[in-house]
């Protein structure tokens, strides 16, 4: 490939994503409301006490696949489950075995894309999930590999508890696409 059609692969040229109606926006919007709702209040009410976390920062990307992209295989339930479980897993593991901050948050997040790849379980949100592991500070990495289960795949699974429940409310909606 020569430089000019290297280039030009930038130019896009495909149609932008159709709108949504207002319906659609409404479930999507209440759909993260509650999943959010649920993680945070868990967070703030009963774990923020005993020196665990509930809430991160990930957990805002799977919003918006799981309400608001249903229908996307980045949004499944294998993915998300999958995919911050062993992100969290792979972000521990690189702050613990690599002493440079740089080194490990490169690690952690392009490991994680590789081992979701390999695992059909990519989910975008998981690449935060494992760089949340190496710089989210010492509440974080006071957990250790706990963190994997509390907050990773415990708050990805209440909000894909939310996620069953709101997504199939609508009749124009169908949720998950599939499972494993």
């Amino acid at each position: 490939m020569n430089t000019m059609e290297y280039f030009k692969k930038m130019q896009g040229g495909g149609a932008s994503p159709p709108r949504v109606g207002l319906e659609e926006v409404f479930w999507s919007w209440l759909g993260a409301f509650l999943g959010i709702a649920a993680v945070a209040l868990l967070h703030c009410r009963i774990v923020s006490g005993s020196g665990l976390v509930m809430l991160i920062g990930s957990f805002g990307a799977s919003a918006v696949l799981i309400y608001g992209a249903v229908a996307s295989p980045l949004a499944q339930p294998r993915n998300l489950l999958g995919g911050h479980l062993i992100s969290g897993l792979i972000g521990v593991a690189s702050y613990q075995l690599i002493p440079d901050l740089w080194l490990a948050s490169a690690v952690a997040v392009a490991t994680a894309i590789a081992a979701m790849h390999l695992s059909k379980t990519l989910h975008p949100p998981g690449g935060a999930t494992a760089l949340i592991a190496v710089i989210g500070g010492a509440d974080i990495h006071n957990l250790g590999y706990l963190y994997a289960l509390v907050p990773a795949a415990s708050g990805a699974l209440l909000m894909l508890f939310i996620a069953l429940l709101v997504n199939n409310i609508p009749k124009s909606r169908k949720y998950p696409a599939f499972w494993w």
